[in-house]
């Protein structure tokens, strides 16, 4: 029982994190000619949330 919330835990939060990422980027777009440098932070951190999903979806294989 526990082991299925966990995998549509997971597939929430996998798709949860798609969402931001993609806002992330439409900020970092929407930004860029104003503030280079915080576009680039943005991307930065968009890397670090991509990664993150690429472990939660090992998880959910896994199960």
């Amino acid at each position: 029982m526990e082991i299925e919330r966990l995998r549509h835990l997971l597939d929430h939060w996998i798709e949860h994190n798609d969402e931001h990422v993609k806002k992330y980027r439409e900020w970092a777009e929407k930004i860029r000619s104003e503030r280079e440098d915080i576009a680039e932070l943005i991307e930065e951190s968009i890397s670090h949330f991509e990664r993150g999903g690429e472990i939660l979806k090992k998880a959910v294989e896994r199960l």
